[in-house]
């Protein structure tokens, strides 16, 4: 299905694609991309519907299957062949499920999403929900409450262990970007409760090193659903980022990339 997607594309060496969560954009793995260029053909893609690449074509499902099918149609246009492959929250559950479906040599989950137990999704939904409610307050309150300390923590905390290092004109972006995600409520009533209803998505034994990485202060998908990981994901490593939240990434640079570049090695190795 031809879907081309937006991306964001730089460094050299073996490829390497990020994958950002539900409602966010590729800039979210910004405060890591400079490091991992050095030593990775780093591409950071805004996921279909999300960001600023299209919809999925009229009629098409939000399930793993497609959004992998469309990813790997990208994957061949940008002249990679099997990257590795680094994803937050939705982005994680999708890295693990390109793995699953050999579409990648190693994968690293920030967070994934989809090892739900029913209390877990119902903390999912009301923290995730008021964000998006509230990226629909009209802009120029968005831009008022991102210009101001209080505002970028009342908008980011959910998000980041540690808010205040975000700019106002990054708050705001990002609160477009829930705004305007055509695709946000399709993975929200599809693929995030369901844990995109795809077995080969979430368990199963590891088919390529694979790297699940949880903030220990992630207030979306608590630390815990990891257990649930395991059970499910046999043979995959297991990391807690410290003083980090559900997007660790600018909470902790360093060990982000140490988990991406630990991951990678493996392959490699193996």
């Amino acid at each position: 299905m031809k879907c081309e997607l937006a991306y964001t594309r730089r460094g050299q060496g073996e490829p390497l694609v990020l994958l950002h969560g539900i409602g966010h954009r590729r800039a979210a793995f910004d405060p890591v991309i400079d490091e991992l260029a050095q030593d990775y053909d780093v591409i950071a893609v805004d996921l279909p519907g999300l960001g600023d690449s299209p919809a999925l074509p009229a009629g098409t499902g939000y399930s793993a299957e497609n959004v992998v099918s469309v990813l790997a149609e990208n994957f061949e246009r940008w002249g990679v062949d099997r990257p590795h492959v680094a994803g937050n929250s939705l982005g994680g559950l999708i890295s693990i499920a390109l793995a699953q479906h050999g579409q990648v040599r190693s994968a690293t989950g920030l967070s994934p999403a989809g090892y739900f137990r029913p209390w877990s999704l119902l903390q999912a939904t009301l923290t995730l929900l008021p964000l998006k409610l509230g990226s629909y307050l009209p802009k120029p309150v968005l831009r008022l409450a991102a210009s101001v300390a209080i505002g970028r923590f009342l908008i980011g905390f959910v998000l980041y262990r540690h808010p205040g290092r975000y700019s106002a004109e990054r708050v705001y972006g990002d609160a477009l970007a829930m705004r305007s995600g055509k695709g946000f409520w399709r993975y929200f009533l599809r693929c995030v409760p369901l844990g995109f209803t795809s077995p080969a998505a979430f368990r199963g034994s590891a088919k390529v090193p694979i790297t699940i990485a949880w903030g220990d202060h992630d207030l979306i998908l608590h630390q815990s659903q990891a257990k649930l990981a395991a059970k499910r994901m046999r043979g995959a490593e297991f990391v807690t980022l410290k003083d980090c939240g559900h997007v660790p990434m600018g909470d902790s640079p360093e060990q982000v990339v140490a988990a991406i570049r630990h991951t990678t090695a493996r392959a490699t190795a193996a």
